[in-house]
């Protein structure tokens, strides 16, 4: 991997570098979701099957686009006992972390007849993207949905492309129905996602798309903002390991990896204080590499976005880190609760030798559906949070009103609005 010296010069320099992987960017791929959006907007079914057909090679019709119990029962056969039971530990982790976040209505009285309060609802109908094709993700199956299902949303619509025989991998079925969902539909892409947002003749509209996708799923899910909520718009997966002289090179060079191994655009960062870490790092990247399964695309990845950056001291470390907002955040240091608190901008944030990315993947419980691309300034991991809509609730007597009515009426008047004024006068005419 290359190493660099941090310097201004450079740190202006990888921002930007990192930035060309925001979906933002990619606007070349825009007027073909407009169309594909518009098509199923104005055409329903038939456009959503046209462009399954397309793209998915399968043929899909209003008898075949869900998936049945006897498809799911199947995949209960075909999956390994091993892996259902790991599916099924993840889900209750999964779920205990997130019970942890429900928040309830609350209500606040006084003696002068004043209640205020906020009212926790959950949304009514969700829609969850799956990827599928070459990839599978069971894992992301049960971290949208079963956020979902603890803030109490009533449907839970899961769509994920079919394979060219119309078949769902069955570890994404079966994850689907651990988690608690029971409609499947076999679409993906920016159609899936318009179906979603405006409704057709077999898939139903919802208030609000989760999931990751490719750059149409992530473009369609952008267009279609304000028709419906969305999480977020999902980037090309990251990890930055933070370290100092004290932390494995071996270990740091594993986790470099293990994010790189997503995709090209992926990108993998070290930064560290030290010299001789950073040396021994990029040489023991060069050894695993050559011992992975998707050592292409790890290459290039690392060619494209991955970079060891040596800090004159933690103070820069620091402050480099926070500036890229990553995704996902190892601490490889001395003290690292301490270095811990001193983080502003991160997704996920992984302390210790013993706490590598794949372990939030998979099993800890904490969600892995993340801000990328910088977004960790000012967005923050899927939660139960994302399935709620808040009221708030106000109701004064007439009494309690008495004694700022001539306030309210002050206020409204000085914006111009007699209106509203009046609205509060009449009731002391």
């Amino acid at each position: 991997m290359r190493i660099i010296v941090l310097d201004e010069a450079t740190k202006k320099n990888i921002m930007g570098d990192l930035l060309k992987r925001n979906p933002n960017q990619y606007d070349t791929y825009a007027d073909t979701v407009a169309e594909i959006i518009k098509n199923v907007k104005d055409n329903g079914d038939k456009a959503l099957f046209s462009y399954t057909e397309k793209f998915d090679h399968f043929t899909i019709t209003p008898s075949n686009i869900r998936v049945t119990e006897e498809e799911i029962e199947k995949a209960y056969q075909d999956i390994e006992p091993e892996a259902l039971a790991v599916i099924r530990k993840a889900k209750k982790n999964i779920e205990a972390f997130h019970s942890k976040q429900k928040q309830n209505s609350w209500f606040d009285a006084d003696k002068a007849g004043i209640i205020l309060g906020q009212k926790v609802t959950a949304l009514d109908k969700v829609g969850v993207y799956v990827p599928g094709g070459k990839a599978a993700y069971p894992s992301t199956v049960l971290m949208d949905v079963i956020p979902a299902k603890v803030a109490g949303v009533n449907r839970i619509v899961v769509v994920t492309p079919p394979d060219r025989d119309g078949n769902i991998y069955s570890g994404t079925l079966v994850a689907a129905k651990e988690a608690g969902v029971t409609e499947i539909y076999k679409v993906g892409g920016a159609q899936a996602i318009a179906a979603l947002a405006f409704g057709t003749e077999s898939l139903p509209k919802v208030d609000k798309i989760v999931g990751p996708g490719n750059i149409y799923v992530a473009l369609a899910k952008k267009a279609v903002y304000g028709h419906v909520s969305i999480d977020s718009i999902a980037g090309p997966s990251e990890i930055l390991v933070l370290a100092d002289d004290t932390a494995n090179p071996r270990y740091v060079a594993a986790d470099l990896l293990s994010q790189a191994e997503h995709d090209e655009l992926a990108s993998s960062i070290l930064v560290t204080t030290s010299k001789e870490l950073a040396e021994k790092v990029s040489k023991e990247v060069d050894i695993l590499l050559g011992k992975l399964s998707r050592k292409d695309i790890i290459q290039k990845s690392l060619d494209n976005y991955g970079y060891i950056l040596i800090a004159k001291d933690m103070d820069e470390a620091i402050e480099v880190t926070n500036e890229i907002a990553t995704e996902h955040l190892e601490i490889m240091t001395k003290d690292p609760f301490m270095i811990m608190t001193r983080i502003k901008n991160a997704g996920a944030i992984f302390i210790g030798d013993y706490s590598s990315e794949p372990l939030g993947d998979y099993m800890a419980g904490p969600n892995h559906t993340l801000p990328t691309n910088g977004t960790a300034k000012f967005f923050s991991p899927l939660s139960v949070d994302d399935f709620t809509k808040k009221s708030s609730i106000i109701s004064y007597s007439k009494e309690a009103l008495e004694e700022i009515h001539k306030d309210i009426e002050i206020f409204a008047k000085s914006e111009g609005f007699t209106a509203h004024a009046n609205s509060i006068a009449v009731r002391f005419e």
